[in-house]
C-alpha cells in the first residue's frame, strides 16, 4: 500500500501562481511514477502531469506545458507541481497519484487506469 496526501491547494489570482506537494508512505517511492490528475465539477478527470522514478522523464497536458512543472524529491517521497500562470479554467480538485508502471510511456502515464494508489485531492481555485 502506498498512501498518498496532497496539500499546498488554495485560493489564488488569476496569473498567480501556487505549489502543490503530495507526501507518500508506505512501499519504496522511488518505484513508483507519479501523477497529477485534476478533476473541476461537471467534468471528467483530466491528466496535468506524470514524471519518472528518478525524475528524469516529465508529460505533461497540452493545456499545462509551459505553465506547470512537475518535480520529485525521492529523499523526502514527495512529488510536487509548481502552477505559474493560473487561469480560472485551472480550478479543480488536484489529485496525485502513483503508478507502478514497468518502462517509461508518456501514454500510460497519462492514462488515470494505471495508477494504483490515489490521494484525496487538494482543491485549487482560481479566481477572475
Amino acid at each position: 500500500q502506498v498512501q498518498l496526501v496532497e496539500s499546498g491547494g488554495g485560493l489564488v489570482q488569476y496569473g498567480g501562481s501556487l505549489r502543490l506537494s503530495c507526501g507518500a508512505s508506505g512501499r519504496t517511492f522511488s518505484n513508483y511514477v507519479m501523477g497529477w490528475f485534476r478533476q473541476a465539477p461537471g467534468k471528467e478527470r483530466e491528466f496535468v502531469s506524470a514524471i519518472s522514478w528518478s525524475g528524469g522523464r516529465t508529460h505533461y497536458g497540452d493545456s499545462m506545458k509551459g505553465r506547470f512543472t512537475i518535480s520529485r524529491d525521492n529523499a523526502k517521497n514527495t512529488v510536487y507541481l509548481q502552477m505559474n500562470s493560473l487561469k480560472p479554467e485551472d480550478t479543480a480538485v488536484y489529485y496525485c497519484a502513483a503508478a507502478a508502471l514497468i518502462g517509461w510511456n508518456p501514454g500510460a502515464g497519462a492514462n488515470a487506469r494505471n495508477y494504483n494508489y490515489w490521494g484525496q485531492g487538494t482543491q485549487v481555485t482560481v479566481s477572475s
